[in-house]
């Protein structure tokens, strides 16, 4: 049995609590908030016994072997330290951290004690993540990824997080060296992290204000952002964010020697792009037929998902934390190796650097 403490009651840890509750042989002991109203009403919703508005009282009395760090991201690496100082395993939300300094602090110290952490990158353990995953390593590419595209749409047409956001200069989003970039996109960067050689590939990076935002008076936020990626192999990479492009895709592509995949996060769906083209004529009448071919065998397997009842919308998120509870359980490696969490981190760090030192467009 995994006996699981949750830090941090908002609403990002309501989304936890429900894939834990899926997970067999695992139960969530306690929970804990700055604010003991918000982890008392955590209780009552998810059955949990316990309510603290301590996390050292919560560690002591609970004794959980994991614990997940559902807070604002400036308190992840006190909140981690805390946690592996008393022997326990963190999950920490995205973002990892404030910068890799922390990151690399608090992954050291996880590896000093034996402990297990992950990251909340749940997109890289959805359906269609694992389907890319097996068939990159099956050889589909014909190599290592040559290019690839990260397409991370964020849709800002909720007016009440809009208005909280704006209104709001102490927000604790305003607050990240990142600010709103950063709350967001590691969820992109990660994918590409996955595949990339070295400590630390070149960044360039440009990032502005959209003029959605600055009509409605914000002058300070960095909402559209395009980087350029290259590792010391020199594969390439481009990630793009954006509010304001439609449809707001969750998209990656990988190009290999040989062959390329497309990857919809949104969908579910996993797209093969054969690398030969077809003679003549052929190429222009095959290829819709095949494309037609690989939506329907994905719209197949979704809805089979579905009819199965394992079709949630945080699947991934169930998936992630399963195998993280399985590397506790069996003293297996941790579902994401600590190398690309850093290196997520530092390329985080370095659009931040870039953008801010080039200024917001006004």
């Amino acid at each position: 049995m995994i006996r699981v403490g949750i830090i941090g009651c908002g609403k990002i840890a309501d989304a936890h609590a429900e894939q834990i509750q899926y997970i067999p042989g695992c139960r969530i002991v306690g929970a804990c908030d700055a604010e003991l109203l918000m982890a008392e009403q955590f209780c009552d919703r998810f059955g949990v016994e316990q309510a603290f508005g301590s996390v050292r009282e919560m560690l002591a009395s609970c004794r959980p072997d994991a614990v997940h760090i559902t807070t604002p991201p400036q308190s992840h690496s006190e909140l981690g330290g805390i946690c592996l100082e008393a022997g326990c395993h963190v999950y920490v939300e995205k973002p990892f951290t404030v910068d890799a300094g922390e990151a690399d602090a608090l992954l050291q110290e996880a590896a000093r004690r034996g402990c297990k952490v992950t990251v909340g990158h749940d997109h890289q353990f959805s359906q269609a993540a694992l389907r890319m995953r097996q068939l990159v390593a099956e050889g589909y590419l014909g190599g290592p990824p040559f290019h690839m595209e990260s397409v991370y749409g964020y849709d800002l047409g909720d007016p009440v997080y809009v208005r909280a956001l704006l209104a709001d200069e102490k927000h604790w989003v305003r607050a990240l060296p990142g600010q709103l970039l950063q709350n967001v996109i590691s969820h992109g960067i990660s994918k590409i992290a996955e595949y990339l050689s070295g400590d630390m590939p070149r960044v360039m990076a440009h990032g502005f204000t959209s003029r959605f935002l600055r009509d409605l008076g914000e002058r300070e936020l960095v909402d559209e952002l395009r980087v350029t990626l290259c590792d010391d192999t020199d594969a390439t990479a481009y990630f793009t964010f954006s509010t304001q492009m439609h449809p707001s895709l969750h998209q990656f592509r990988l190009y290999g020697p040989e062959n390329g995949l497309v990857v919809d996060y949104g969908q579910q769906t996993v797209l093969k792009l054969r690398g030969k083209k077809y003679k003549s004529h052929l190429e222009r009448l095959i290829p819709p037929f095949e494309f037609a071919g690989h939506f329907a065998g994905c719209g197949a397997l979704n809805l089979n998902r579905f009819l199965r009842n394992d079709f949630q919308m945080n699947w991934g998120m169930k998936n992630l934390i399963t195998t993280f509870y399985q590397s506790i359980t069996d003293n297996g490696p941790p579902p994401i190796p600590f190398r690309e969490i850093l290196l997520t981190s530092r390329i985080m760090d370095e659009i931040f650097s870039q953008t801010s030192k080039k200024g917001v467009k006004r």
